[in-house]
């Protein structure tokens, strides 16, 4: 697994609230419908491509990668932090969680029908969000559909304390649409939607729809 500093800094600070963040996250999506509607888009699109494996990728406590199982989705979770995947399978035991990283993502070419980002790119810097993409491009099939969240804005800050207040030491990083837009068309990805919500964190965030080409 790939060892830069951000990396295990993401890592070291989801092991710390790991167990605070799933009891705070737990029941979001009761609160977003236009997040729930957007995921279920999802769904409709991966039933209609005759289904398939799809990876959460970032699971954190499993929440998407649940609901994801609960609209009929053959979803497996992967994420940074041990700590995190251990509550995931604590919570949600009969799906399939793994560790693992999304900058050296360790799936087979080709092997997924579809993949989720659920606001996990938001602490991957500028200059590597290209190769997580072709990672994402790499193990989905031909035409299979890519979801990622995000936090919309122009800054990243470093963040010091967070989920029950808990020290971490991450930065989170907003873009722009047009910019992820952009990285996912030089990244092999057609973008086929496109919208901005108040997320579950009561910020703006955006949710983007693209395939692979």
């Amino acid at each position: 697994m790939t060892c830069e500093a951000w990396l295990a800094q993401t890592r070291a600070s989801y092991d710390t609230v790991a167990a605070s963040y799933a009891d705070l996250v737990r029941d979001l999506l009761a609160t977003t419908p236009h997040e729930r509607a957007a995921l279920a888009l999802f769904a409709d699109i991966v039933h209609a491509a005759g289904g398939g494996p799809v990876a959460d990728v970032g699971c954190g406590a499993g929440r998407i990668t649940a609901h994801l199982h609960d609209l009929g989705i053959d979803a497996f979770g992967i994420d940074l932090s041990p700590r995190m995947i251990e509550v995931a399978r604590r919570d949600h035991p009969g799906l399939r969680f793994e560790v693992g990283c999304m900058t050296d993502l360790d799936l087979a070419d080709a092997s997924v029908t579809g993949l989720v980002a659920w606001y996990s790119l938001i602490h991957v810097p500028d200059h590597r969000v290209g190769a997580v993409l072709a990672h994402f491009r790499r193990v989905l099939r031909p035409g299979g559909p890519l979801l990622l969240g995000f936090h919309v804005g122009n800054e990243s800050r470093l963040k010091t304390q967070g989920y029950g207040g808990h020290p971490m030491h991450v930065h989170v990083h907003r873009r722009q649409p047009a910019q992820v837009a952009t990285w996912l068309r030089d990244g092999g990805f057609t973008v086929e939607a496109q919208t901005t919500l108040t997320s579950a964190e009561s910020s703006l965030g955006a949710i983007i729809l693209a395939a692979a080409t």
